[in-house]
């Protein structure tokens, strides 16, 4: 592994604790807050912390909040002290955090003028956050200096697809994404909107199908018409999903039919506590590269 500089993350990239650990990725940690005590996020820590959550979600929606510039800057200290760092931060279409990661790193530049420091926001979320990281870190392994790798990221964060369906939508009404009459109506109808992440990594909703096997059908649709090389895609592709794993394995099932090129297996992820927060059960994505994100307007998240 290359030690010449370090990259770091933030928990939102929807990865499990021991891959991210395992790649020599520091991670800041958000938190939630459910029934007045706060809780941080797991990453697949201990088993039985999505379960647990899922079950308090059902009496009460958690609050999420930023993280601010001293969580910043106590997370920052340590690794710049070390060496060099690259922070790829979770997308500003979601949180505003990130810009509290630059000031935090302007502060630290100030006391560490030998270091470099770069922040870079990710325009991406949940595990295509977390796909734009692992890129990341297979060219700090190659031994690409951290310009390098922050060129790349910033040319190809934007190229990183989030397009994912939702077969619950009691979460969606319950967090003021969508109307009541809406919600209730497409249980009734069996409706999944479908939805997708724009070029400022604000979320869309730009379609909607009747049942999981045309949403799954449409996701095909999309990642054919977006991904590089289309049938003959041969890059990296992660899917999510928050507590419907099945639904999971019928897409991947369905990408691996498609893109039999695909770069070794589909990593299949569960949707972590923040985000999963905002969209409840019930959703799923796929996560790939293809051409620059189209622009469109969207509600961002927390």
């Amino acid at each position: 592994m290359n030690k010449s500089f370090t990259l770091s993350c933030e928990s939102t990239v929807d990865l499990p604790w021991a891959y991210v650990q395992g790649r020599g990725i520091p991670v800041i940690f958000y938190s939630y807050i459910v029934g007045g005590k706060e809780y941080p996020d797991d990453m697949g820590r201990n088993p039985d912390f999505l379960p647990n959550f899922y079950a308090q979600l059902e009496q009460e929606i958690p609050k999420t909040s930023q993280l601010n510039v001293m969580q910043y800057v106590d997370f920052f200290e340590p690794l710049v002290k070390e060496g060099d760092l690259l922070h790829i931060a979770f997308g500003s279409g979601m949180t505003n955090s990130v810009a509290n990661a630059f000031q935090a790193a302007a502060l630290l530049q100030e006391r560490y003028p030998h270091r470099k420091i770069t922040v870079i926001d990710s325009y991406c979320s949940s595990s295509g956050y977390g796909l734009l990281v692992d890129y990341a870190a297979d060219l700090r392994d190659a031994g690409l200096p951290m310009e390098d790798v922050a060129a790349w990221v910033t040319e190809n964060r934007k190229r990183v697809h989030h397009q994912f369906f939702s077969t619950d939508l009691k979460y969606y009404r319950r967090s003021g994404r969508m109307s009541g009459a809406a919600a209730t109506l497409g249980a009734i109808l069996n409706i999944c909107p479908i939805m997708r992440l724009n070029d400022a990594g604000k979320i869309i909703a730009y379609d909607k199908v009747r049942g999981k096997k045309a949403a799954i059908a449409r996701t095909i649709q999309e990642m054919k018409a977006h991904a590089l090389s289309e049938s003959g895609y041969g890059e990296k592709c992660f899917v999510c999903h928050s507590n419907c794993l099945g639904d999971a394995e019928q897409l991947a099932a369905a990408l691996r039919e498609n893109f039999p090129n695909i770069r070794g297996e589909i990593r299949i992820c569960d949707i972590g506590t923040i985000i999963a927060s905002h969209c409840g059960p019930g959703t799923v994505a796929v996560f790939f590269l293809g051409d620059e994100r189209a622009p469109g307007t969207g509600g961002a998240g927390k």
